[in-house]
């Protein structure tokens, strides 16, 4: 689940300088995007934001696993049978995140759709799944699997029944496309805001910074911190929602694609770093690494800072981070 990041926009000092910010609010990825731009007047605005619907358009058709006619579908079905070749950008995302997934020791896995769903967070699972049946959810769950060619720019999965999903990056990614295409066309500066998964750049038409308002993952009313964004992505990750407990412990929906269990221990974790993509597959792994590992994770990563909110509602923070708890 991601959390709707708060944002700030001091609308009654944006206008400056003939610019302001003009917003629009859509449905792409199955998901809530904003999408807001600095422009000097409305049609410029619109000509912008349209921009960059189409281009979170496209990176779905080249990524979803649900649209039969897309390459990571054509993956999919070809498991255990034969590579397939794929346009550059997509055998670069893949690549991408191996990486991120070796960088994890496996917290992070595009397989995991590979997955049975065996954990229910409808209220339905009324005692914990065997032992045997959480391994065998995860037998074909595996990023060791993924066989990349990069002379031929082919894709292979190796087991049949196999499947990856950007479920965990996807939107993230858009994100950042959208942003640097906009950038690209001259927009001075914006949010791309995909459920949770933003990215900035620039700053508001009166010259101060994005603000981003940190929640508490157990009351959206109420604000833990402020953060200034400036040319950088926040993501969230939280999980307040959907839950099980048994025997007192609170399991998440969010699993841990090694082991088949949920992950405990965590309510939200937001990063800060300088692509959506990257924040997004880190929230993921901080989550199933647990806050111990996770914090001593991200303190070793250069340009990357971590706000974690643990089961007890206690924030803790990485080594170069400082919060605004002023409301």
């Amino acid at each position: 689940m991601r959390i709707k990041i708060t944002i700030i926009l001091f609308l009654c000092c944006s206008i400056s300088y003939g610019q302001q910010v003009y917003s629009k609010t859509v449905k792409l990825m199955g998901s809530r995007f904003d999408i807001s731009v600095v422009a000097k007047d409305s049609i410029e605005g619109s000509k912008h934001i349209a921009t960059a619907i189409n281009e979170i358009k496209r990176i779905e058709r080249l990524i979803s696993s649900w649209d039969t006619n897309s390459q990571t579908s054509k993956i999919n079905l070809s498991a255990g049978i034969e590579p397939v070749k794929v346009d550059l950008e997509l055998y670069q995302l893949i690549e991408r995140a191996l990486k991120i997934s070796k960088l994890t020791d496996g917290a992070f896995d595009i397989s995991y759709a590979s997955m049975d769903k065996i954990w229910k967070f409808d209220g339905s699972l009324t005692e914990m799944p065997s032992e045997e049946a959480i391994k065998q959810s995860v037998s074909k769950v595996g990023y060791e699997n993924i066989v990349l060619d990069k002379v031929k720019q082919t894709i292979y999965l190796k087991e049949k029944g196999m499947k990856i999903g950007f479920g965990s990056i996807g939107k993230g990614y858009a994100a950042d496309k959208a942003k640097a295409l906009l950038i690209k066309n001259d927009v001075k500066a914006g949010i791309i805001n995909a459920s949770g998964d933003l990215n900035t750049w620039g700053t508001q038409p009166n010259g101060e910074d994005w603000l981003v308002a940190i929640v508490n993952p157990l009351n959206k009313n109420k604000v833990f911190s402020w953060m200034p964004v400036n040319n950088s992505a926040v993501v969230t990750s939280g999980n307040y929602e959907k839950y099980l407990e048994f025997d007192g412990i609170l399991y998440t929906h969010i699993i841990d694609p090694r082991t088949g269990y949920p992950a405990t221990g965590i309510l939200s974790v937001t990063i800060f770093t300088v692509t959506a993509e990257l924040a997004d597959a880190l929230a993921t792994s901080v989550f199933v690494m647990g806050v111990e590992i996770g914090l001593d994770f991200i303190n070793q990563l250069k340009g990357v800072e971590c706000v974690i909110v643990n089961k007890d509602n206690k924030i803790l923070t990485s080594n170069n981070i400082e919060l605004d708890t002023k409301n």
